[in-house]
């Protein structure tokens, strides 16, 4: 089941072979914690996931943060690093604090001009984006652009575990020095079953992201009328700007109350006055689902308003 699955992913995302591992956070340890020593120069983006930040810390590499999808910021720092030094360039493909997307391409031709391999982590792209739920890299970008592809099964797919695909050099790799990978009971045989029919409707059944994209731009339409701040997002991930953490907690604790689920986020997730809700919408939100939480928004609006 698990060796099906692997097959199945690596078909989805256009790559040579696909590694199981059993969360995310796993993943992205095991895959950095594989490739990199203390010689070697990670570039990540500042927004980057912690299981990112936390795989570099852990191999030992010598880490540096780029301004969040500043590609001059990483120009400049991959030119100060010398020519011959093995370096890994490192982003999310969707933020998940943010809901904005990388600059797959951008990233790519730099990553190829200064020498460097590049490491997309598409947790949240993965089902969503990408003409066939292949998410921003998939066969957008080959194995040679993008040597290193992370992806989830708990978000779009539903399910839980991740896996890592590229060559077959990478994945033979993988198996023998990820730790995580390694040292850890593999998910359960029913888990990968499930990702499997998953992936079935994924392939049968294009209208559910046809409908999701709808939702979010109706949901962002109508938001927008409403004066509510959102941020600049045109993934499922549809965070709301509030700023402070008094304020995002009674907005979450009202919206409880009303029967939505809605994240409160901030700091240290999120840095100190960047407080949000994260919207986070799905495929089976119809429009009476997103008018009554609109409809809740705008009623908090209002009563802060006076």
């Amino acid at each position: 089941m698990h060796d099906a699955l692997e097959r199945r992913l690596a078909e989805l995302v256009g790559r040579p072979r696909a590694l199981l591992f059993s969360t995310g956070y796993m993943a992205n340890l095991g895959t950095l914690q594989a490739l990199c020593d203390d010689a070697t120069h990670v570039f990540q983006d500042r927004l980057n996931h912690a299981s990112l930040l936390d795989g570099a810390k852990l191999s030992g590499a010598r880490s540096r943060r780029f301004h969040h999808r500043d590609h001059d910021d990483l120009e400049r720092l991959l030119a100060r690093t010398p020519a011959k030094a093995a370096k890994l360039v490192v982003s999310d493909g969707v933020f998940s604090m943010d809901g904005d997307v990388a600059n797959v391409g951008a990233l790519a031709d730099l990553s190829a001009r200064h020498d460097a391999w590049l490491m997309i982590d598409d947790a949240h792209g993965l089902g969503v984006l990408g003409a066939h739920g292949d998410g921003c890299v998939g066969h957008a970008h080959d194995v040679e652009r993008v040597p290193i592809l992370v992806g989830t099964l708990g978000k779009a797919l539903g399910t839980g575990g991740a896996f890592v695909a590229g060559s077959e050099a990478l994945i033979e790799h993988l198996i023998q020095f990820a730790r995580p990978y390694v040292y850890t009971t593999a998910q359960p045989p029913g888990v990968a079953a499930a990702t499997l029919a998953a992936l079935d409707i994924l392939a049968s059944e294009p209208e559910r992201r046809e409908h999701l994209r709808d939702a979010i731009g109706y949901f962002r339409h109508e938001a927008a009328l409403l004066g509510l701040p959102l941020a600049d997002s045109f993934t499922p991930i549809q965070p709301l700007m509030l700023a402070e953490t008094g304020r995002v907690m009674r907005w979450a604790v009202e919206l409880h109350d009303a029967g939505l689920a809605v994240g409160a986020i901030r700091p240290p997730t999120v840095p100190r006055g960047e407080a949000r809700l994260r919207i986070t919408l799905c495929a089976k939100h119809g429009r009476e689902a997103l008018d009554r939480l609109l409809e809740s928004l705008s009623r908090l609006q209002r009563e802060e308003a006076g």
